[in-house]
C-alpha cells in the first residue's frame, strides 16, 4: 500500500480514499496464508471469501457493497464461474477432458464432493478447483432460485467457451459473441439474481440487452488494456477485423508501440468498447437498490477511467497499464448515486477528448459515442422507456 500511496502524494483525495477505505471495516480479510493452506483451516463459507479474495481481490472488495441476502449468492456464482474459466485457461488439460468437462461443468454444482485436481494455469487457480466441493456445499445451501440462475448461466457460458476453444476472434461478431459468452452472460445472471432476491424488479432480468453491455464494456476494456500481458502468455483476444488494419502480426505493435498505427489500434480498441456505455448508464438509471447501484456502477466508472487511461497511450503495448489505486478507492467512495455516475463519466470523457486528434481514422465514430454518452447521462432525467428507444445502439441478440 506504501507504493500506492506515493504515487497518489500530490492527490491529497486519493490518499484519504484509500486510508477510509482500510480502515472502514469493509476490506475482506487479507490471509496471509496461501490458499492451500487456508482450505485446511477454513470452514466452507470462509474458504469461499478467501478463495474469492485470492482470485479477484478487486472483486471481494466490490461484493462488499452489496446487501447481506446477495453476498453469498453473488459470490459463489463468481467461483463457479472463476472455477469454470480455470478449466478453459487451463492448456495443459487435455482437450478431450477439458472439453466436455466445459460442456458439463454446471451439473458438478450439484454434485456433492466434487473437486478437480492439477487444473488451473496458477496456484490459487488450482487450489479453487482441488477444493472445489467447498464451493459446492455452500452452493446447495442457496435458495433454489439462485442454484437455478447459476447453473444456467454456467451451462451457457461453459458451452460458448468449448464452441470458442477453436475458434479465433476474427470479426467484430466473434468479439461480441465471445465477449457475451465470458463477461455478457455474468451481467445477465447477475440481473437475474437481482430480480430473485427481491431487492430488484423483475423487469430488471428481463433488459438482457442492457445486461450483456454491462458485461462487454468491462471484458472489452480489460482485453484492450491487457494487450501486453496477454501477448506474454501467447493469448489473442483482439479481433483481427480491428488489428488487421494496422499491422500483418499482432506483435508489431509491441515493437513500433508509438507509431500512427499502433496508436490508431488501440484507440479503436477503445472506441468499439465506448458503443457499450450509454446502454450501461440506462441499466444503473434502472436499478432501485442503493447497495445493489454501487456494486453495479464502480465497475463502469473504473472502466471509463481505465479506457480514459489507455486511450492513445503506446504503453499499452510495452506494460501493464492501470489506473492509480488511489483514483480507484476514491471512485469506490464516491460512487453513491446517479449525479456521482455522471461527474466521472464525463471527466473520463472530457479525458478522452483531449487526447483525441482529427488525424485518427476512427475520430468521428469516437466523438460520436462520446456525445451519446454525454446525452445518455441528459436524457436519465427523462422516462426510461424515452431513454431506451434512444440509446440502444448495435444490440447483437444471441
Amino acid at each position: 500500500m506504501v507504493i500506492d500511496m506515493i504515487k497518489s502524494a500530490h492527490h491529497p483525495s486519493e490518499l484519504m480514499a484509500m486510508l477510509k477505505i482500510k480502515f472502514s471495516g469493509k476490506v475482506p480479510h487479507d490471509h496471509k496464508e496461501g490458499l492451500e493452506v487456508l482450505a485446511n483451516k477454513l470452514n466452507q463459507r470462509d474458504f469461499c471469501y478467501a478463495a474469492l479474495n485470492k482470485v479477484s481481490r478487486s472483486f471481494a472488495v466490490v461484493i462488499q457493497q452489496l446487501p447481506r441476502e446477495l453476498k453469498d449468492p453473488v459470490c459463489v456464482f463468481y467461483l463457479v464461474l472463476r472455477g469454470l474459466d480455470s478449466v478453459e485457461d487451463d492448456m495443459t488439460y487435455p482437450a478431450e477432458k477439458r472439453m466436455p468437462l466445459l460442456r458439463n461443468f454446471h451439473e458438478k454444482c450439484f454434485e456433492k464432493g466434487w473437486k478437480l485436481n492439477g487444473v488451473g494455469d496458477s496456484d490459487d487457480y488450482r487450489t479453487l478447483l482441488a477444493n472445489f466441493d467447498k464451493v459446492i456445499h455452500l452452493f446447495l445451501q442457496l435458495d433454489e432460485s439462485y442454484q437455478f440462475v447459476i447453473a444456467d448461466i454456467c451451462k451457457q457460458m461453459g458451452n460458448g467457451m468449448a464452441d470458442y476453444a477453436e475458434r479465433k476472434v476474427n470479426t467484430l461478431e466473434d468479439y461480441d459473441h465471445y465477449c457475451h459468452y465470458v463477461a455478457g452472460l455474468v451481467g445477465i445472471g447477475l440481473s437475474a439474481l437481482f430480480s430473485a432476491s427481491g431487492l430488484e424488479i423483475n423487469r430488471l432480468q428481463q433488459e438482457t440487452d442492457l445486461a450483456n453491455s454491462m458485461g462487454l464494456l468491462l471484458q472489452k476494456t480489460n482485453i484492450s488494456r491487457d494487450y501486453y500481458e496477454d501477448l506474454n502468455l501467447g493469448r489473442v483476444f483482439w479481433p483481427k477485423q480491428i488489428w488487421g488494419k494496422y499491422a500483418t502480426q499482432l506483435e508489431e505493435f509491441h515493437n513500433k508501440p508509438s507509431s500512427p498505427e499502433s496508436l490508431a489500434c488501440i484507440n479503436e480498441m477503445v472506441t468499439n468498447a465506448l458503443q457499450h456505455v450509454s446502454n450501461c448508464i440506462l441499466y444503473l438509471h434502472l436499478i432501485k437498490n442503493p447497495q445493489v447501484f454501487r456494486f453495479c456502477a464502480i465497475p463502469q466508472v473504473m472502466a471509463m477511467a481505465t479506457l480514459a487511461k489507455i486511450y492513445n497511450n503506446p504503453n499499452v503495448y510495452t506494460e501493464v497499464v492501470k489506473i492509480r489505486k488511489g483514483i480507484a478507492a476514491k471512485m469506490m467512495i464516491d460512487t453513491t448515486n446517479m449525479d456521482r455516475v455522471r461527474f466521472y463519466m464525463e471527466k473520463f470523457v472530457r479525458e478522452i477528448q483531449n487526447k483525441m486528434s482529427e488525424s485518427d481514422p476512427n475520430y468521428a465514430l469516437t466523438r460520436k459515442r462520446l456525445n451519446r454518452i454525454i446525452e445518455a447521462l441528459d436524457d436519465v432525467l427523462f422516462s426510461p422507456e424515452n431513454f431506451q428507444e434512444r440509446t440502444i445502439e448495435e444490440t447483437v441478440l444471441f
